[in-house]
């Protein structure tokens, strides 16, 4: 039985991963080879396998394990990223479904079901890329609230604190009320959201005047603590000094001037709320405002909401609409575009809300990540586009907020002595918190019992952004072995809507505190979308279930259908076809390993010319194919890599080198042709290994018995030589010359095994190094030079040069002039119904110019194709 006919996927997939780690083929330790180093972006701890994992770590897969065949010391870390939101959010939910509130529980008994939950989900992603293929090193993998971790993520945040970086400040920020936690500028989303403009009416106090002011958001009239006015509005200078009343509340607020105020927008009155718009927090500090905070931490009002207390900001939008229009205090309202922040995590609007958090200081951190990409180059952006992007975010960057309302995540080391907002200390742990305290206050009866850790954990992205030197324990251990040997680290591949969080926070990071750029290159792929370009997603219920796919298609099928359609940068529009496609490569050299498996070896025959010939095109045609691979992926252009490699297996080897060489029916092959055949397929898997390991892999056991020493995964990228263009560009030729035949004997029925001759008019030099190929493959039994054009025969071209293949002998030349006859009556016939309608003055008149036109045209072309028939005729007669 072949291996083309008895190949499962499945099996071959769980045997080779099997044996590739039996062998710790994926293991890495430093040696004297050359370090080849990728972290993986760490999927949260709460993923499954999607479309977008797929394309990343097939990409970071294809990259490691062309390392390993260049003969570098390839090491790939795994590991998951604790994703305090949304986890967090997964064991609330679930304390929920057991009756249990958060609130009724310590942050020791949170912690305790999160790990829970953690220890039973966690690493079902990282299970699933193994599915995939990835040929990470498992025994290397990291979870970012690991012990060694943590201890990177808190002695961060205390040396960027002494180092005078890292403040507290009551500022206003994000707030996502689902969460119940703050959120940095990055992970709010900006959607424009049509909505309604609301012109409402103040009283003035003392006055029957009514003062009227336009606001998107009308529940936040309890917040108000002014109306502002522009001082060069002329409408509005008898009101300077003047009071206004706010309605339903009756609360009394000045009016002031500021020329902030757009003299366009709405009415040109504006009404100031500091606790809950940034900008009118500005407005608020500058004239020494009120604050009054309004709503709860889940944006339901609070008290001064009155009777709308406990009731959601939106519940209360519509409600207070109408008790307007019942006070006559509403004058209007129309629609209105507006941008309105949402939560990059659970979607929900956001709310500004002013609270004290923790800030990191940007403006001198960014400046040498900005030098890195944008003027060194020593950081590179693949594609290049990106860089614009970059600049943009890098320049205009503001305080990062990294704290975070939550219980799962590494602790704020904060630790209260006092009830002051300056009565802290910032410590690696509570011993030396306690002594820092103490040294504070002059107190040495202080003990750890009288110090409160602030509750907040930090921001995710705050240990995620240490990730390429945390995992070799660069942070606590900056001199160890394996982190000078792996650090900085060569490539990383990532999807472009994390440049802001993750890639310039971990450049930023890494020149903070190596000084050097935690890696050389980013490939930033593209988003996978359905056909309809809307990006995949549970929601939409058009993302597919990775793993069924990878058992219908096989990992290599699928492997090979995502990248043959994923250039960088470009979003992806995925087709299961494409997938498709893949199982049909898969198959395809399965099957041309299953003819050369089937031939017979004769010893003593010696090498037939074509078949000598086709080895030499052929080796330098893969030279040559070799050299654009290779030049693909110092590019980055990893697609264009796999369909080069796919073009020279399918095309030029399966497609003209194993036809030239085949032997005849039931007759066997000579021994340098097999080896080199053999030779040639190898390195054909060489290069194919990386984007199919398991169809490769197997090919490569069934052609020889091997060592584990001997495994394809880690065996040697071909060295390739010297490329000879001239054999390449007379092959080229003859296989014009070859298609030029076969398309004659198909259009006339010309039977393989009837030997033709064929003669060439030639009117520039042509070699006849390959005319045995040509025979061979067309069945030519004799190829001539004419003088002159051969009468009676078919012809074509290539180049300049006309081919003429006689049809005496070639054909039936009875059943071929009956077939032109009826070809010929059947085209007169219609040639006469045309010239009718032509001939006829009404229609020719009365039809468009257009529909005359086309009439024209078809009497042309029929004459045209009558004469030609009738010479063809008169050649067979």
């Amino acid at each position: 039985m072949s291996i083309a006919s008895k190949y499962d996927s499945t099996q071959v997939e769980d045997k080779w991963y099997s044996y590739w780690k039996e062998h710790n083929f994926f293991h890495s330790t430093p040696d004297d080879r050359e370090p080849y180093t990728i972290v993986i972006p760490p999927p949260n701890v709460t993923g499954v396998l999607h479309m977008g994992h797929m394309l990343n770590n097939t990409i970071q897969d294809v990259l490691i394990r062309r390392a390993r065949l260049l003969g570098k010391n390839a090491c790939w870390v795994p590991g998951t990223d604790h994703a305090s939101i949304a986890t967090e959010a997964k064991v609330v939910a679930r304390l929920k479904e057991q009756g249990i509130k958060k609130s009724d529980l310590t942050r020791e008994e949170f912690l305790a079901h999160a790990w829970e939950w953690k220890e039973e989900y966690g690493g079902v992603i990282l299970d699933q890329l193994k599915k995939l293929g990835a040929s990470c090193d498992w025994e290397r993998t990291a979870f970012t609230m690991d012990p060694a971790m943590s201890e990177s993520v808190i002695k961060t945040f205390v040396d960027l604190y002494n180092k005078g970086l890292i403040y507290r400040g009551y500022r206003m920020v994000n707030w996502d009320p689902e969460a119940k936690t703050t959120l940095s500028d990055e992970e709010v989303i900006h959607e424009e959201r049509q909505g309604l403009l609301y012109y409402i009416n103040y009283k003035l106090e003392g006055s029957e005047e009514l003062l009227t002011i336009a606001t998107t958001r009308p529940e936040t009239i309890f917040g108000d603590t002014a109306i502002c006015i522009n001082p060069n509005d002329e409408r509005f200078t008898h009101l300077k000094g003047k009071k206004a009343i706010v309605p339903i509340s009756g609360r009394v607020i000045p009016i002031i001037e500021d020329e902030y105020v757009d003299l366009e927008f709405g009415t040109g009155c504006l009404k100031v709320t500091p606790a809950h718009d940034e900008n009118d927090k500005m407005l608020g500090d500058k004239h020494k405002l009120e604050i009054i905070d309004i709503f709860n931490d889940d944006a339901s009002l609070n008290s001064y909401g009155l009777h709308y207390e406990g009731q959601d900001r939106f519940v209360v939008r519509k409600a207070i609409k109408k008790e307007l229009e019942e006070l006559g205090a509403l004058v209007k309202t129309e629609n209105h575009i507006n941008k309105v922040g949402t939560s990059e995590r659970t979607k929900a609007v956001i709310e500004p809300r002013l609270s004290d958090q923790w800030f990191l200081k940007m403006e001198e951190l960014v400046k040498p990540a900005i030098k890195a990409v944008l003027e060194t180059g020593d950081v590179k952006l693949f594609p290049k586009k990106f860089e614009n992007t970059y600049r943009h975010w890098m320049e205009n960057i503001r305080d990062w907020n990294i704290s975070r309302q939550l219980w799962w995540g590494q602790q704020i080391p904060a630790y209260f002595y006092g009830e002051g907002k300056e009565d802290f200390v910032v410590a690696e742990s509570i011993e030396e918190a306690v002594t820092l305290s103490r040294k504070r206050t002059g107190n040495d009866s202080l003990t750890a019992g009288d110090l409160r850790q602030d509750e907040d954990a930090m921001d995710t992205w705050f240990s995620s952004w240490l990730w390429p030197m945390s995992v070799f324990d660069g942070v606590r251990n900056p001199d160890n072995e394996e982190f000078n040997y792996y650090y900085p680290t060569n490539d990383l591949v990532t999807g472009p809507d994390i440049l802001f969080f993750w890639v310039a926070r971990m450049i930023i990071a890494g020149y903070e505190y190596t000084d050097k750029r935690p890696f050389q290159n980013v490939y930033l792929t593209g988003l996978v979308r359905d056909k309809q370009r809307r990006k995949m997603s549970k929601s939409l219920g058009n993302s597919p279930d990775a793993l069924e796919l990878i058992k219908e298609y096989g990992a290599d099928g699928v492997r090979v259908g995502l990248l043959l359609s994923s250039a960088a940068g470009n979003d992806l529009m995925f087709d299961e076809d494409l997938l498709k496609q893949g199982k049909g490569f898969i198959k395809k050299n399965l099957s041309a390993f299953s003819l050369i498996q089937g031939w017979e070896i004769d010893e003593t025959i010696p090498q037939p010319a074509h078949s000598a010939l086709g080895i030499e095109w052929y080796t330098n045609r893969f030279n040559q194919t070799l050299l654009e691979i290779e030049d693909h992926f110092s590019k980055y252009r990893i697609s264009d890599a796999l369909m080069a490699s796919y073009k020279v297996v399918w095309n030029d080897f399966c497609g003209w080198l194993l036809e030239i060489i085949k032997p005849a029916y039931q007759q066997p092959i000579d021994r340098k042709t097999y080896d080199a055949v053999i030779a040639a397929f190898e390195n054909n898997l060489r290069i194919l290994h990386p984007f199919i390991p398991f169809a490769s892999e197997e090919i490569w056991q069934t052609i020889a018995t091997r060592t584990p020493e001997e495994a394809l995964i880690i065996n040697k990228w071909p060295e390739g030589g010297a490329v000879n263009e001239k054999i390449i560009a007379d092959f080229d030729y003859a296989s014009q010359v070859i298609s030029g035949i076969r398309t004659i004997r198909k259009s006339k029925n010309i039977a393989f095994k009837d030997a033709i001759e064929v003669h060439v008019l030639s009117n520039e030099e042509v070699s006849s190094d390959y005319n045995s190929i040509i025979s061979k493959l067309g069945n030519v039994s004799e190829i001539a030079f004419a003088k002159a054009p051969l009468d009676g025969a078919l012809s074509f071209r290539v180049k300049s040069n006309e081919y003429f293949i006689p049809l005496a002998g070639a054909i039936d030349v009875e059943a071929e002039v009956a077939k032109i006859e009826e070809e010929l009556k059947y085209t007169k016939g219609f040639l006469m119904s045309v010239s009718k309608k032509l001939s006829n003055e009404r229609f020719v008149s009365n039809a468009p110019e257009k529909v005359v036109a086309i009439e024209k045209q078809k009497m042309a072309d029929a004459e045209a194709k009558i004469e030609a028939l009738e010479k063809r005729l008169a050649s067979l007669s």
